[in-house]
């Protein structure tokens, strides 16, 4: 088991004090950072957390030199006893990389897609140690790839990212900031879009790091799960400043303060915890002809250029029935690859049927006309995962909003506005913000856009695919009390896509297991996620992260003897 830090017995690697950050906006300045001061010991593991725009993010950046050109920053970053914001213009440039780390959120964006895995390890590892040659430089890569457990290494050198996972990707972003064996590694919410078997498996990779490297680490996150798994210490960031500041058992177990006390209330607390299912959407019976059915859905996806026999590619979906009553949610819940969002696509006609009927409201989608689906589609309400490329960055938010109404019912002027003003105070947003461009808004603040968008046709059957996972958590919470509110007004039925089990426990009635394309469980939310049947959900259970230190270490210390055991 490793065992949290004892805080205060080693001395600071890294500290802010009184750090400022301003932004130079519109000829006035805007403070993001306001006075910040707290350091990162020696060997240990600091969780920096906060909602969005709180500065916990600029705060990190602030010590590598990674703020845009019109920052400002003030006050004094020390590592290792030096000021870098007193060093000279290369200050920067010398340390990051090499003694201070980064590990961003999103590897497919921070990976290069033209370039292998091994050309992108071997050129930092060169670019920071110009006395290696190739050769040396190929056998540092593979041995880091082993060092963060990525099984035949030598082989994943020739490989490009689109052809690893989500966290295999991660795991390549770890080996390059280890590349220059680092004195810190600031890891920015390294876990957020990754399913929670694969979240396990990378905060045990960091900590494992921790152990075998003795580097410190700081991990920025909205996950009190992943807090209270792998953090020694926490500082509560709000609105530019410190809030809070204590050991992780202290934290969660006393709160000091209330915003705190309110982020961790609102940390959806998973199975055995109770949903919030509004009692009407539990207790309505259901319709003769469910809102959704899908019978026996077979999805194939096939290569081009390859010989007949040997054309046919796994299954996405095999032989997958479910249906969705009107009023109700069902939750379809796996890991990546396991067939949930090619469910979720199929029905929103986004992908190929090869096999099975899919039916809404009776009409069958399969068999239906052009003319059929396009009145059907009206029908049929979506929420995507992220809102910032789901929104058209050239449409206002009343343009965007009103967009399906003037497309499919010839809305416009006074009549098109009035809807659209129901429509975002409906979602509990200024109606003077239609004015407004996706840029402008919060990350919450353009998903309720996103979900004023999917109910303005009043539709019978709603998608929401991973809605809530870059969210924070009170902003999570409060986007769920909406579109559960908003079912229980409109009785629309929805099929709720997502990896995180506490979302689905607390939104949920009923609840579908996936793994390979197949439904290993289905059931009511209570029977499913407290009683499972099924060896794989018990598994994806028992990696869900919840916010207990003691009850993280408990698991973690079962993890590691049934690892030596086996």
């Amino acid at each position: 088991m490793i065992e949290q830090r004892p805080v205060g017995d080693t001395d600071s690697v890294l500290r802010w004090q009184d750090v400022t950050v301003d932004f130079a906006v519109d000829g006035g300045l805007h403070r993001a950072v306001d006075g910040v001061d707290f350091e990162l010991g020696n060997d240990e593991v600091l969780a920096v957390v906060g909602e969005s725009g709180s500065g916990k993010s600029v705060s990190a950046m602030a010590a590598v030199g990674l703020l845009p050109s019109n920052a400002r920053v003030g006050g004094k970053i020390i590592f290792e006893g030096e000021d870098l914001l007193a060093g000279p213009r290369g200050t920067f440039s010398r340390i990051r990389g090499s003694r201070i780390s980064m590990i961003f959120q999103d590897p497919m964006n921070a990976l290069d897609p033209v370039f292998t895995i091994g050309s992108q390890l071997i050129e930092m590892i060169r670019w920071h140690d110009r006395r290696i040659d190739r050769v040396g430089a190929r056998s540092r890569a593979v041995e880091l790839l082993e060092m963060v457990e990525i099984d035949e290494p030598e082989r994943r050198l020739r490989s490009y990212p689109h052809q690893l996972s989500g966290g295999q990707c991660q795991r390549v972003m770890i080996a390059m900031a280890l590349s220059c064996d680092p004195r810190v590694l600031i890891a920015d919410e390294p876990t957020t879009a990754l399913d929670v078997t694969v979240q396990q498996e990378v905060l045990d990779v960091l900590l494992g790091l921790r152990e075998r490297t003795a580097c410190s680490i700081l991990i920025i996150t909205h996950d009190m799960g992943v807090v209270a798994d792998v953090a020694d210490r926490v500082v509560v960031m709000r609105t530019g400043q410190v809030v809070e500041e204590a050991p992780a058992q202290q934290l969660f177990d006393r709160p000091k303060h209330p915003y705190t006390t309110a982020l961790l209330a609102a940390v959806p607390r998973g199975h055995g915890a109770g949903g919030a299912v509004p009692d009407a959407a539990r207790d309505r019976p259901g319709t003769v002809e469910p809102a959704l059915r899908i019978d026996d859905l077979v999805v194939q996806y096939r290569g081009r250029g390859l010989r007949r026999a040997a054309r046919a590619a796994p299954y996405a979906v095999n032989g997958v029935s479910l249906q969705v009553e009107s009023g109700s949610t069902l939750g379809l819940v796996g890991e990546s690859g396991s067939g949930k969002s090619t469910i979720g696509k199929c029905v929103l006609g986004l992908a190929p049927i090869t096999g099975g009927t899919i039916s809404v409201g009776g009409v069958d989608l399969t068999a239906a006309r052009a003319v059929e689906l396009r009145r059907l589609r009206s029908r049929i309400g979506v929420v995507f995962q992220n809102p910032v490329s789901s929104l058209n960055p050239r449409y206002t938010i009343g343009e965007s909003i009103g967009e399906p109404l003037l497309v499919h019912r010839g809305l416009r002027g006074a009549k098109l506005k009035a809807r659209v003003d129901e429509l975002l105070d409906s979602v509990e947003l200024p109606t003077g913000w239609a004015v407004r461009y996706p840029h402008e808004l919060s990350g919450g603040q353009r998903q309720r856009v996103s979900i004023a968008r999917a109910i303005s046709m009043e539709p019978e059957l709603l998608i929401a695919d991973e809605p809530t996972s870059a969210l924070d958590v009170s902003v999570q919470a409060t986007v769920l009390e909406l579109l559960s509110e908003l079912q229980h007004r409109l009785e629309f039925a929805c099929l709720f896509i997502s990896h995180d089990l506490a979302v689905v426990d607390q939104i949920c009635d009923r609840v579908a297991v996936l793994s390979n394309g197949q439904v290993v469980e289905l059931g009511d939310r209570d029977r499913v996620l407290n009683d499972p049947q099924d060896g794989y959900t018990r598994r994806l259970l028992e990696s869900a992260p919840v916010p207990d230190p003691a009850e993280q270490a408990r698991r973690r210390e079962l993890r590691y003897a049934a690892a030596a055991n086996s």
